[in-house]
């Protein structure tokens, strides 16, 4: 069997670039830990190097554009070009993001050249311009044929001659081998031992690699000997994912919520049937909702997280709640009136996409049954769909200085992503434990200090005075057990409309009755915002 090694160079840059948006041909680097792990050659050619700090990257080339990492980005992008390919020639095999393998094609092409010459011009119409093919009896030779071939064009080895073929390279393409961890290590003792070619390496009998190298170094000496056969025998080739999408098309379109939302159960209940048939459930499904009216065509498009998988019921539901959500007063008409504005004409198709699915078995109940919580998401479903998606929310911690400011609200079903990442450091944030009840509506306080003036904070962030005792609104005067702080903040200090803008202290006050609060004196006022319990 010959291998067809497909290779487009320095892919993560090339995937990197497509997602931001910038020139194909512009200098990049993608980073990680902080150093450079792929350039492309626009950035090669102004000395950038892989392995080289951000920093020294900058200085060779100041208009290089830094990207991140991203493996997930990478193998997205490319799954295009194994569509592009598998219409060619079925049975894939994605070794890794820019590299893939196929059984080389023979007579039906009109030999090996002339295959990989229309694979070539297949991907170049798809928008893939550097592309190199090798050929050769097992895969490591064909890779190292299609690193060396010219853009757009293959380098075939003869049956027989991987060998041949492999002997005066370098020992450096050892470093090109994924499964070999140690590739460095290896080719720097290989190195130590007055070894400079991949024939040199092959020269050496097997029992000396056995006893210095063991059973890895062996696996590679086959591969430089080109006498790996397994290793081509086992490439995995790739399963196209199966089309699990369903959809339905209504004729003439349909201008009412209700309708549609009747219409569209059986497609729900074949849909889930399907993911069913092969031990999957959907805990993230888009529904798209096309039409066509007198501005042109468009489509309502959604996607819904499920707390735990999707049923029939739920699928309906989101259909409904998109559907109100979009409904304009030229358009879709619903029984409950509301208007959104944005579908403006009947629907003309619903289609259901699953975005990520799971086996059916992590989420199958016990042996006796659902606990409380698989109750409690079916009680909180039902209300949801009486009420409405966005009128039940569930609270999120997110980042902030301030007890109120860390507190988000999503709707129940939606996965906890807020604006503000908790991971960040935000100076001036009060320390642990967090208080147990945080006001809607800070309480105004006084606190004075040993002389009966009141306490403040300079603009410097320093305590005019030791806070001595604590009165609450309109309560009594009690004597301050403890105090901690202050932690200075200075937030939004460009919009000083806010009543939470501008310099501010926070504080900790214990009172002789025991309870604990956060202050916060701002432009000489007190306000008490949370109680410790």
């Amino acid at each position: 069997m010959r291998i067809l090694v497909g290779w487009c160079p320095d892919w993560s840059v090339v995937a990197a670039l497509g997602e931001a948006g910038l020139p194909p041909l512009a200098p990049a680097a993608v980073l990680s830990a902080n150093r450079v792990e792929v350039c492309n050659a626009s950035a090669r050619a102004e000395g950038v190097r892989r392995g080289q700090r951000r920093r020294d990257a900058q200085a060779r080339c100041p208009e290089l554009a830094l990207l991140g990492a991203n493996p997930d980005r990478d193998a997205r992008a490319f799954e295009p070009v194994l569509a592009t390919v598998e219409e060619l020639r079925p049975g894939v095999a994605a070794l890794r993001p820019g590299l893939l393998a196929v059984r080389a094609p023979g007579r039906f092409f009109g030999g090996e050249e002339h295959a990989a010459a229309i694979l070539a011009e297949t991907l170049v119409d798809a928008g893939v311009r550097d592309c190199r093919f090798g050929v050769a009896d097992d895969l490591f030779t064909a890779e190292q044929a299609a690193r060396m071939a010219p853009t757009q064009e293959a380098r075939v080895v003869r049956a027989g001659g991987s060998a041949a073929f492999l002997r005066d390279l370098p020992l450096e393409v050892l470093t090109t081998i994924p499964d070999l961890p140690q590739a460095s290590e290896l080719v720097s003792l290989l190195r130590r031992l007055g070894l400079d070619t991949l024939g040199e390496f092959a020269a050496l009998p097997l029992e000396a690699i056995t006893q210095r190298l063991g059973r890895p170094g062996v696996e590679v000496w086959r591969r430089v000997r080109g006498e790996d056969a397994t290793q081509s025998a086992g490439v995995s080739e790739r399963t196209p994912p199966p089309d699990l999408v369903a959809e339905v098309a209504f004729e003439p379109p349909l201008d009412s919520v209700e309708a549609v939302c009747f219409s569209t159960r059986t497609t729900a209940e074949r849909f889930l049937a399907e993911l069913a048939s092969r031990h999957l459930v959907a805990t993230e499904v888009r529904v798209e909702a096309e039409y066509d009216g007198a501005d042109g065509p468009g489509i309502s498009s959604r996607t819904w997280l499920h707390p735990r998988c999707f049923s029939s019921r739920d699928l309906i539901d989101r259909v409904h709640w998109q559907l109100q959500a979009h409904t304009s007063g030229s358009g879709l008409r619903s029984r409950r009136g509301i208007d959104g504005g944005a579908v403006r004409a009947p629907i003309e198709r619903v289609r259901f996409v699953p975005e990520t699915v799971e086996p059916a078995h992590a989420h199958a109940q016990g042996l006796w049954g659902g606990g409380g919580d698989d109750q409690v998401e079916r009680g909180v479903a039902r209300v949801q769909a009486m009420v409405g998606f966005e009128a039940v929310v569930r609270p999120v911690l997110q980042g902030g200085r301030s007890p109120s400011a860390r507190q988000a609200a999503v709707p129940w079903g939606e996965r906890a992503t807020t604006s503000t990442p908790r991971e960040q450091p935000w100076p001036g944030q009060i320390p642990g434990p967090a208080p147990v009840r945080v006001f809607a509506r800070p309480i105004p306080a006084e606190i004075h200090g040993d002389d009966g003036r009141p306490v403040a904070v300079s603009a410097r962030g320093a305590v005019t005075g030791i806070p001595a005792r604590l009165r609450i609104d309109t309560g009594s005067w009690q004597p301050v057990a403890a105090w901690a702080g202050p932690w200075p903040v200075d937030e939004q200090w460009w919009g000083a409309a806010s009543s939470s803008a501008g310099p501010a202290a926070r504080f900790q006050m214990v009172g002789v009755d025991g309870r604990a609060w956060l202050a916060v004196c701002r432009a000489g006022t007190w306000l008490i915002e949370a109680g410790y319990d």
